[in-house]
């Protein structure tokens, strides 16, 4: 009897082990699926701003978002793109994020209009302080560059391992604080998030990227105001 439970435990701590040592192997990076709605000029945008009454409505409906866990992060971008603002929805689907950001008073009023795509992130946003005050970051959008090509060779790969470890190389400096890629096949690749003090300095750190450096990516930088706290 006594072998009997010896040879038990010793099968229960073997599996233990092979357990452990799977887990040591999962990926340290676990990317999750997000939806990314960018707020574009719509049919009744005005170039002198909302009416106050729809920017409060607006502003409440962000704020509803994070609020609820619905929206990861949001905020307008700082300058005078054809994007004016970002939404990064915590949906089920496709579908429901598209609700939610075409639910949006500014969207169903015409002033803006909602072009989803789904992005693909570590989960590492968090919570935004209180009272909420806007701080700015720098937003790269990743697009495809002058020599971009579809196929799939020995090369591009060799690019796509320099890409992944510049960033793990930024990341480690504390400045790249959020990166990941669009999952539509589109003309948008990615984009980098950087906690940085300049537009300049954001944009320094974006071109050492070799993808970049290669033509096969290009830039497109943008100052992002978005709640304190909320980024990593």
């Amino acid at each position: 009897m006594k072998k009997f439970v010896a040879l038990a435990l010793l099968l229960v701590f073997a599996a233990l082990a092979v357990f452990a040592s799977v887990q040591e192997k999962e990926p340290a990076h676990k990317l999750i699926e997000f939806h990314m709605a960018l707020l574009k000029r719509g049919p009744k945008y005005d170039a002198a701003g909302m009416s106050k009454e729809l920017r409060s409505a607006h502003i409440a409906n962000v704020m509803s978002l994070i609020e609820s866990g619905k929206a990861v992060i949001a905020g307008p971008l700082g300058d005078q793109s054809d994007i004016a603002g970002i939404f990064v929805l915590r949906a089920q689907s496709a579908e429901e994020a598209r609700t939610w950001a075409e639910n949006d008073p500014a969207v169903k009023a015409g002033f803006f209009v909602a072009e989803m795509h789904p992005w693909w992130s570590e989960d590492v946003m968090k919570k935004p302080a209180t009272p909420v005050k806007l701080t700015t970051a720098y937003l790269a959008f990743l697009t495809r560059g002058a020599k971009w090509t579809p196929e799939q060779t020995p090369a591009t790969a060799e690019l796509q391992k320099a890409h992944l470890a510049n960033i793990v190389r930024l990341a480690g400096l504390k400045k790249l604080v959020v990166a990941g890629p669009f999952g539509d096949n589109g003309e948008l690749r990615g984009i980098f998030v950087f906690k940085v003090a300049t537009l300049a300095e954001a944009r320094a750190l974006a071109d050492t990227d070799p993808a970049v450096q290669a033509g096969r990516l290009a830039l497109d930088i943008h100052p992002w105001m978005v709640p304190e706290g909320v980024l990593p």
